[in-house]
């Protein structure tokens, strides 16, 4: 959605927090700021399973260095299998109000306590955190007994600004080549190492540090996970202020953070989104591609039904339509009204579409203009959010008079919801659940929430609003959104997309980079406007786009002032839409199955390729390439002319597009015309295809095509054909060589087919096993 351009009057919640930037170099503190740091330990506590440590800020050599200094203490327990949390405290009664984000995966006596000596450990898994209480202040976390990383000499501890602010502070160790990731969708550089990063909900589009999805969770490429367990504003140096170590730190008396072992990185997302809440499993229908009104065009129903039927008439499978902001009245958004000039038949015109085969889905914001009834039904009722002096807060930015739903008031989120609920009985799919982002800190919410956490905890209420509602609705697995902004825990209610991106092929590169990035933060789902958002693509662009666009979990044509239907960028771009699309409709059963693993192990369908190869240094900056799923490399093409430049790890890949083999590990250049770009099968990978490309949800065991690669002797692969909804498999086959023959068993009663090494071999239903010749 476009976004309007910042308004002074709106931003003061961001200006007056200045970075949290403390030294001068390495020996100096910058003017006016003191810091205090963790020197020792000078008491212990130990239960079964926490212990507690109270740490001076100086060592204590007399009586007298215990006056007139601070004490922290420290708090450390398990809140799951292979996690500990650290919570640092120094004025416990000026500790800000609110707590965390919402563990909903917490377990009880996760942890044990071992003493031996003077060293404490708390023991979680394999994961270890260990203190020498004799010695000077210093606490490591190991995994089976190997360093991750340790609080050192400045580990713990707080500062004081020049303004008074007073802010706690943390420093966690980085060894010699470690890489850090994460931190939500962030369009900088893919490795966090030198960058300053604050988590702060804004509305900056893809361009720059700002970002619309803010989680506090860094991922380590020695095998850990950091969360800072503050919804509020964090403020990241990595490798940056002390280049040596990730600091981060929160404006209060006190903060907690939790390390997550791995050793994998997909170990340590499966740990993090146990935690933190695992994806829902999205509606299958989701998996085809989306066909939008863009943002500020002309359109009706004729508008919308020229697209839909000139989709079908192009042979161009369309699985879900959405319409944007204006189809409801200008200066009313969101009333959740229907204008009745342009769309004077809603409920007619859904079922004519619905007619057509297709799922519905409507723009809303959580912000209500003043034209709007619901403003003066929300003011009325007390629904809308205060300031501090009690009146309404309201801003003329992107709806004149707008003001906030206070999701903190159960009252309010029902009543918002409620008109929602009347479109889905309209109609009505699902929504695009755009904004959030924007969110004053001057002002009261309803249950006391402390505003600079609800900042950006907004998102997460007004989306798990609307994804209930969904749920409720159109029961378990049918739920969906199309969400802009999100924090921590947000996976739990996908899919997210990546707003708004220029048309250019910076642009798309930025946006892999920052859906590489979200997915390392726990998201599984995540897409992206096919063609660009703001200007108009050209007619290459376009096709390179919708490439990338229907090789991603989620598949969306959109934009801002122009079209996307592909009959405006020429009639190749609608051959190269066809194409895709129903390629994406084949992949589906393996696509589903990757969703299944997002939902069940918090692994992201789209993967950057250190979550698949850890163990190879050269995948360590990839962010112009990922996995799809755990099988399929995609190397996106972002030149003119076609060519493109990827890396491919050790063994045999072949190119399912074309039939090529690619031996690594080395880097590949090459050339392709738009019917193809480098889509590359593992080795040793076997990939299910659907026989119905007409549409994403078919009987996918049916007839189902079993994608055989450069399989080594010896090697096995088992596949999952999933049902098309929940986690259930419709068939199992396991493939295997031996020697010079290909194995195959399955328990599927149903009619199936082989291809290898360019040859096809069908089975007739009832065959359970089969022997077939390499050569």
């Amino acid at each position: 959605m476009g976004a309007a351009p910042p308004h002074p009057a709106f931003l003061p919640s961001r200006l007056e927090i200045p970075p949290m930037k403390f030294t001068d170099g390495y020996w100096l503190m910058r003017p006016g700021v003191t810091n205090r740091y963790a020197a020792e330990v000078a008491d212990v506590r130990t239960e079964s399973d926490r212990f507690t440590l109270w740490a001076p800020l100086r060592r204590v050599t007399n009586r007298a260095d215990t006056l007139n200094s601070p004490l922290l203490t420290v708090d450390c327990h398990s809140p799951a299998e292979g996690v500990i949390a650290v919570r640092f405290t120094h004025h416990a009664g000026s500790v800000r109000p609110g707590g965390g984000f919402e563990l909903v995966g917490r377990t009880d006596g996760a942890g044990t306590v071992v003493r031996a000596g003077s060293v404490v450990e708390l023991r979680s898994g394999a994961l270890t955190l260990r203190v020498d209480t004799e010695g000077p202040w210093r606490a490591d976390f190991l995994s089976g007994g190997e360093l991750l990383t340790s609080l050192g000499e400045r580990g713990l501890g707080f500062a004081v600004d020049a303004d008074g602010r007073h802010h706690m502070v943390a420093q966690l160790a980085l060894g010699v080549g470690e890489s850090v990731y994460g931190l939500g969708e962030r369009f900088t550089p893919f490795v966090k190492n030198g960058q300053t990063v604050d988590i702060w909900q804004a509305d900056g589009g893809t361009s720059s540090e700002q970002a619309y999805k803010n989680v506090p969770f860094h991922l380590s490429s020695r095998g850990y996970g950091v969360l800072v367990n503050h919804p509020g504003r964090v403020s990241y140096e990595v490798a940056s202020e002390a280049v040596g170590q990730v600091q981060f730190s929160v404006e209060d008396q006190s903060m907690e953070f939790l390390v997550f072992q791995g050793p994998t990185p997909k170990e340590v997302l499966t740990r993090y989104t146990g935690l933190l809440g695992r994806p829902a499993l999205p509606p299958a229908w989701a998996l085809g591609l989306w066909l939008s009104t863009s943002f500020t065009t002309d359109y009706d129903e004729a508008t919308v039904t020229r697209f839909t039927r000139g989709m079908a008439e192009r042979g161009i499978p369309l699985s879900v339509f959405h319409f944007d902001c204006f189809w409801m009245r200008g200066y009313h958004w969101s009333d959740f009204v229907w204008d009745p000039d342009t769309f004077p038949d809603p409920a007619g015109m859904l079922a004519r579409l619905k007619e057509q085969g297709l799922k519905l889905c409507v723009w809303i914001n959580p912000y209500l203009a003043q034209r709007s009834e619901l403003f003066e039904e929300g003011l009325r009722e007390g629904y809308l959010v205060r300031r501090t002096d009690g009146t309404v807060w309201q801003w003329d930015l992107w709806q004149p008079g707008m003001a906030l739903v206070d999701f903190t008031n159960p009252a309010a989120t029902a009543w918002f919801t409620e008109r929602l609920r009347r479109l889905l009985h309209q109609g009505v799919d699902c929504f695009k659940t755009d904004f959030g982002e924007r969110i004053p800190t001057d002002v009261v919410w309803h249950d006391g929430s402390d505003p600079e956490q609800m900042h950006n905890l907004y998102t997460q209420r007004y989306n798990e609003a609307v994804f209930e509602l969904l749920r409720e609705e159109r029961g378990e697995g049918e739920a969906v959104l199309f969400a802009r902004s999100a924090t921590a825990g947000g996976q739990q209610f996908p899919v997210h997309w990546g707003g708004d991106c220029e048309s250019t092929f910076t642009a798309m590169a930025e946006s892999l980079r920052g859906g590489l990035s979200l997915g390392l933060s726990g998201f599984g789902f995540w897409s992206h406007d096919i063609g660009g958002f703001e200007g108009t693509p050209t007619e290459a662009l376009f096709k390179r786009w919708v490439q990338f666009g229907l090789l991603s979990s989620h598949s969306r044509l959109h934009g801002s002032k122009s079209y996307r239907v592909p009959w405006d960028y020429g009639e190749e771009a609608v051959e190269v839409t066809r194409a895709f699309t129903r390629l994406k409709h084949r992949l589906a059963p393996y696509l589903q199955h990757a969703a299944q693993q997002a939902h069940l192990h918090g692994t992201p369908v789209m993967r950057a390729m250190l979550l698949e190869f850890p163990d190879d240094p050269a995948v360590a900056a990839l962010d112009r390439q990922y996995l799809l799923g755990g099988d399929l490399l995609v190397a996106p093409v972002f030149t003119e002319e076609g060519t493109v430049d990827y890396y491919v790890p050790a063994g045999v890949w072949t190119n399912v597009l074309t039939g090529d083999e690619v031996t690594g590990p080395r880097w590949v250049r090459e050339r392709h015309g738009f019917d193809t770009l480098p889509l590359l099968a593992r080795p040793d990978s076997v990939v299910p295809l659907a026989a119905d490309e007409s549409r994403p949800v078919s009987d996918w065991a049916d007839g189902v095509t079993l994608l055989v690669h450069a399989f080594a002797d010896g090697a096995v692969r088992e596949v999952a054909v999933p049902e098309t909804s929940g986690t259930g498999t419709a068939a199992r086959f396991t493939v295997r060589r031996a020697g010079d023959r290909l194995l195959v068993s399955t328990d599927s009663a149903k009619p199936w087919n082989l291809r290898h090494a360019g040859r096809e071999h069908a089975f007739p239903a009832g065959t359970t096993e089969a022997e077939l010749p390499l050569a």
